[in-house]
């Protein structure tokens, strides 16, 4: 299983908020791309980054700030917020992003996804966003009638091969990840799925290895100490 560490952004700084709230915003000292190269002498290969500017705006507000993180770290980086054209997405790969994920567009136009796919292949992932398994929009401040799961099946249907399902109640509240939730997915739904929100722990991390997820997102566990990064990437490497 990978381990991303992630690098939230609003106005060029490195956040986390709490349940998606915005008005729940804790900013930290640690420059953006300080962070991920603290995170690669760690021992990180992969990256998660999310423009949260762009997620709430449709537009591609700290490009730069992720351009430069791309240009000066040898990660594969991942890049999330407000991505919702071609030309945008265009441009994150060229400057070396190696995968970006929609949000919002794939739910308001999801023949959006369908051409996305078609040209841009497995540099495309789905972020899916959920609220008591409802999937939230424009920066999860909105929650939609869609349910989470039969989206993610929706997506599998169409050549998606990956998502970032993000239980949104357990992001950035240290209070543990919905385990129960990520083992259905990999059951029942979809094969490459990347467990977000709330990941707190070595078990949680050996679980879900276990249960055959992807990839793992870490994101404020890390910012306040509460793991390890070179344990959590060498746990999700054991054999």
């Amino acid at each position: 299983m990978l381990i991303f560490p992630a690098i939230d952004i609003i106005g060029g700084k490195v956040v986390r908020l709490c349940e998606g709230d915005y008005g729940k915003v804790k900013t930290y000292s640690i420059s953006p791309l300080e962070a991920a190269l603290k995170f690669a002498v760690d021992g990180a290969t992969h990256l998660h980054v999310v423009d949260l500017d762009g997620a709430k705006s449709g537009k591609a507000d700290n490009a730069r700030t992720i351009e430069n993180i791309v240009s000066k770290c040898r990660m594969y980086v991942e890049v999330g917020g407000g991505i919702r054209t071609f030309d945008q997405i265009q441009k994150y790969l060229d400057c070396g992003v190696r995968r970006v994920i929609l949000g919002t567009i794939a739910v308001s136009d999801f023949n959006f996804v369908v051409n996305a796919v078609e040209k841009f292949g497995e540099a495309i992932a789905v972020g899916v966003d959920a609220k008591d398994n409802y999937v939230a929009v424009n920066g999860w401040r909105e929650v939609t009638e869609i349910d989470s799961l039969e989206f993610c099946k929706k997506l599998k249907n169409v050549g998606v091969a990956n998502v970032i399902y993000t239980d949104i109640s357990k992001d950035g509240m240290l209070s543990g990840t919905n385990l129960e939730i990520y083992n259905v997915l990999c059951q029942t739904y979809y094969p490459k799925i990347t467990a977000s929100g709330g990941i707190t722990n070595e078990f949680e991390i050996e679980k879900l290895k276990n249960m055959g997820i992807y990839g793992a997102i870490l994101g404020k566990a890390l910012y306040e100490n509460k793991i390890d990064l070179k344990r959590a990437i060498a746990k999700a490497e054991e054999k």
